[in-house]
Formats: structure tokens, C-alpha cells, sequence
């Protein structure tokens, strides 16, 4: 499937529409079976559904996709229900589940943006890119991420792993923690791994990244190497944490995250 981001809406809308909608962060889908759908109609007003704002995402296979904010407690059209992404995580087809990411995080930028936050003044969207501008003093707003590192730390045949405060119960997973103002993203993976876990590490290299739309972040991944340091962990955010065998593994995050392709990376090269 071709995906072409855009914020260039049409002048006039003749055809049906992908529409990723959303209600308390929530998107508006068809379940059959094991899969999920997206509407593909004209407007929301054919569910009897009023957006209190929509945005233009782009074309996908030459069909244009909309995402909109609807009112807390909107009413779920006959068939179809309100999810969270991490529940459709797996459901949709991937294309459709990063389009709906994307969506999710562009609802939240235009909501949280209605004011200029230098002078408190309506804005309005800026035509020629995706922004926000203040008719008043000219600030300009885009939106933003929030850059994570996420690394896995081997020592010989072991991987360190380690269960957050926050996690369910068992649940184990690589370091990870968000970039600070002023650090290189190297230098955010040494001090994370100092802060949580009390060990130095050397090595560093870059693995891959992932959107991560939950959170408004994109996780940056990372391997790494033990360098010194017994482990201490720092009790506010890390609740445990252990040197581990391939063959002796705790739960695991599920399929489709990077920390799942940092752990699966660490289980091929051993």
C-alpha cells in the first residue's frame, strides 16, 4: 500500500475517505474475526458522528485520509467500536496501523494548539506545511516527538534485562528513557543505563528506530556492550534487574515493538 503524507487538503471532497477517529484516544473500528477496519465513507456525518476538528493526513493508494477528534462519549455507530491503539497493535494491517499512529498524534498536537502559548491568541493553520502560526506575533508551532533510546546491554552470553515499576507483573524488557536537552543520544544511553541499572557500558551502536505514537516518541535503538559495574537498580523506575541466558528468559515484550527486535537481535547472534 502507498502512502503519501500530506496536509494539502482537497478543495472539494467527491469520494469516500479513510477517516481514523478518535474519542478519548481511542479510534472508531469495524471487527470481524481477528481484524480490524477503518471507515472508508464520504463523511462521519453517514454514522451521525460530528467531529469538533478534523485533519487531512495525506492519500493512501490515491485515496484521501482524515483524522478527526470526536466528543467523550461519542456513540459507537451499529458494528463498530472504540479501541485503543495498543489493543489494535497486530490487528490492522501495518499500513493502516501507522497511518492511525500518526492520526492519533496530529489530534493531540491540533488540541493541546489552539492558543499561541506566546501571546494566547487563536491560531490558525498554516497552509504550506503542517503547523500552526499565531495571526498576532507570527509563532509558529510544528509538531513535535519526543526522542527515547532504547539498548540492549550484553555482557558474554548474557543480556541484561530489567522489569519497570510500571510493568506487569514478570514482564521484562531492555533499558530505555528519554532524551534530555543538550545530550547526544549517546550520551542519553549512558546515562540512562548509570541512572537505572548502575553500570557503565562501551560499544555503542546504533540498531534501528520505531515511531512510537503512545507516547509522541520515536525510540531510537541501540546495542551495547558491559563495560564495568555490578548492578544497582534505582527503585523509582526500575523495579528489578538480571543478567539473562538465551535459554533462560523472563516474559518478554510482545512481537512488533523494538524492544522485541533488540531481544530477538541478542537471541540470532547467540
Amino acid at each position: 500500500m502507498d502512502f503519501i503524507p500530506s496536509n494539502l487538503e482537497p478543495t472539494e471532497q467527491t469520494e469516500p475517505a479513510w477517516w481514523f477517529a478518535f474519542s478519548k484516544h481511542k479510534l472508531l473500528v469495524e471487527q470481524a474475526d481477528e481484524t480490524v477496519a477503518v471507515p472508508w465513507i464520504r463523511d462521519l456525518a453517514e454514522f451521525n458522528l460530528e467531529p469538533i476538528r478534523k485533519q487531512y493526513l495525506g492519500t493512501l493508494n490515491g485515496h484521501p485520509c482524515y483524522s478527526a477528534e470526536l466528543p467523550d462519549g461519542a456513540p459507537e455507530p451499529d458494528g463498530m467500536s472504540f479501541l485503543g491503539l495498543r489493543r489494535l497493535f497486530g490487528l490492522m494491517e501495518e499500513t493502516f496501523y501507522k497511518i492511525a499512529g500518526l492520526g492519533f498524534e496530529i489530534v493531540k498536537w491540533d488540541q493541546t494548539h489552539q492558543y499561541c502559548s506566546r501571546c494566547g491568541a487563536s491560531t490558525e493553520k498554516k497552509h504550506d506545511e503542517r503547523a500552526k502560526i499565531c495571526p498576532e506575533c507570527g509563532l509558529v508551532n510544528y509538531p513535535r516527538i519526543s526522542p527515547a533510546i532504547i539498548v540492549a546491554i550484553t555482557k558474554n552470553d548474557q543480556i541484561l534485562l530489567a522489569r519497570a515499576n510500571h510493568f506487569p507483573t514478570k514482564l521484562y524488557s531492555v533499558i530505555a528513557g528519554y532524551v534530555e536537552l543538550g545530550e547526544s543520544l549517546e550520551e542519553c544511553v549512558r546515562r540512562e543505563i548509570r541512572e537505572e541499572v548502575g553500570i557503565e557500558v562501551k560499544n555503542i551502536r546504533y540498531f534501528g528506530s520505531q515511531s512510537w505514537p503512545y507516547t509522541n516518541s520515536m525510540m531510537i535503538g541501540f546495542t551495547s556492550e558491559y563495560a564495568s559495574g555490578e548492578i544497582r537498580v534505582d527503585e523509582v523506575e526500575i523495579a528489578d534487574a538480571g543478567w539473562f541466558d538465551a535459554d533462560n528468559l523472563p516474559r518478554l515484550p510482545g512481537w512488533g515493538s523494538i524492544a522485541k527486535q533488540l531481544i530477538d537481535w541478542f537471541l540470532e547472534s547467540r
